[in-house]
């Protein structure tokens, strides 16, 4: 499909384009990596530390419902931990059998917040509990959507909200000799093209 490859092809320039404006806004707000760690030019981060509010008044001015609701929030440390693990060990046991590339967790939990001179304590715990279950939310999709890719790539017959990168390459709705096509490609497992999408090998 020439139409399709296509639309691929412009969106890896868009994606491109993205990645070219964040660097350029990181250039504004003068950071850069040395080490896998975050440097701030030193008159940035003076002017972060003076900017933050401290814990104690963070607190003690918070809306007292939104205090109250924290426990509920905290709560669901609970499940994501255990999918987490659960969907680890899925990965390790089953993806080898079908042949499918293991999602790289760490691509997903990324913990860069606390290098934020402006953030008191509490909005750091409140940063990284985010980041780690949106990570853990966002490395679950891809295993979900890898194990798609592997036993059901065939599109919906309703349009689909946000759906996963590798959604585009599925045989069509009512497709049936697509789907077959592709199940069949898939007998000696599937791999990463250069655009992040499965395919069969």
């Amino acid at each position: 499909m020439p139409e399709l490859a296509e639309l691929m092809d412009k969106m890896k320039g868009v994606e491109a384009e993205i990645e070219a404006e964040l660097t350029r806004r990181r250039e504004e707000l003068r950071f850069r990596f040395e080490r896998r760690k975050i440097v701030f030019e030193q008159d940035i981060e003076k002017l972060q530390r003076a900017i933050k509010v401290g814990a104690s008044k963070y607190l003690f001015s918070a809306n007292p419902l939104i205090v109250l609701s924290a426990p509920a929030i905290y709560s669901l440390i609970i499940p994501f931990v255990l999918i987490d693990l659960w969907v680890m060990a899925y990965q390790a046991v089953c993806f080898p059998i079908y042949g499918i590339p293991k999602v790289r967790r760490r691509d997903y939990l990324v913990f860069d917040r606390h290098h934020l001179a402006y953030l008191n304590i509490i909005e750091k715990v409140n940063c990284a509990y985010c980041s780690y279950c949106n990570g853990v939310a966002a490395f679950v999709r891809e295993v979900a959507a890898r194990t798609e890719v592997y036993w059901c790539p065939i599109k919906h017959a309703r349009r689909v909200l946000g759906p996963h990168p590798h959604y585009v390459g599925f045989a069509d709705f009512g497709d049936a000799e697509g789907f077959r096509a592709k199940i069949e490609g898939m007998k000696d497992g599937v791999k990463l093209d250069d655009g992040r999408s499965l395919t069969a090998v």
